[in-house]
């Protein structure tokens, strides 16, 4: 029970990486808000955990609205009292190559995966200021350390997500909120579904581990980071990743 009389907000948690790791959090003894836009997964994760024995809610929310954020914090701490754990993982692609994207899509994207990490983060670190502590982490990306084709968007806001996390380790620290970030590689999620098998077999094959990763794999290092166990990590960007950094 790592997470024994925590609670903890999870965004994009109506699947993949984000339902699991609310599953896992709640296991390990946590309060979870199921954060989603999509209410059928919201509740069908909420549903999972308390039928295993688990504490949960959902709330309904879009990242990128400033003001749903701020109303979110401000119900979960009426709710349960306080916030300990934020894990920004909601995320969104919309790709293309630089010539064709359209500025729709930059922004849709630009919109989810950064300034929702954004609205999220402001509002959960004046809650944990108050309190004396707590941890944010967020979702970055392999592509966010290194940039891939066909992801401009996607590519930026991860990039901006490590920049976020660095800082906000350095101007949070003294009031006990430590920050840090999570780099996955291909990871076989929803988002994966739609592409095609032969593309799928080349991700594997440039993976030393020579698999693709399971949201398991992500959501087990969401608990570290959570956890009193990582006490002493601040502003760090933990890649799992299979080895894909290894070239």
């Amino acid at each position: 029970m790592r997470l024994e009389g925590k609670v903890a907000i999870i965004t994009g948690s109506a699947q993949g990486i984000g339902e699991e790791a609310a599953k896992i959090f709640a296991r390990e003894g946590a309060k979870v808000v199921v954060a989603d836009y999509s209410a059928e997964g919201g509740e069908k994760t909420v549903e999972d955990i308390k039928n295993a024995g688990g504490e949960a809610m959902f709330y309904k929310i879009d990242v990128s609205d400033y003001s749903a954020c701020e109303e979110m914090i401000d119900r979960t701490v009426e709710e349960y009292g306080k916030l300990d754990i934020l894990v920004n993982n909601a995320g969104i692609t919309a790709d293309g190559f630089l010539v064709k994207m359209s500025e729709e899509a930059w922004d849709k994207v630009i919109d989810v995966n950064l300034k929702g990490v954004f609205n999220c983060a402001k509002h959960a670190a004046k809650a944990m200021m108050k309190q004396g502590g707590g941890a944010i982490i967020n979702a970055t990306s392999i592509v966010g350390l290194y940039g891939n084709v066909g992801q401009t968007n996607y590519a930026a806001a991860k990039f901006g997500v490590i920049g976020l996390t660095k800082t906000w380790a350095k101007e949070l620290a003294s009031r006990g909120i430590r920050v840090n970030a999570v780099a996955p590689g291909f990871i076989q999620t929803p988002m994966t579904d739609a592409v095609p098998e032969k593309i799928l077999g080349k991700m594997e094959a440039k993976t030393p581990l020579k698999r693709l990763g399971k949201p398991e794999d992500i959501a087990n290092a969401y608990l570290y980071l959570a956890s009193d166990e990582s006490s002493y990590v601040n502003g760090e960007i933990l890649s799992v990743d299979g080895g894909l950094v290894l070239g």
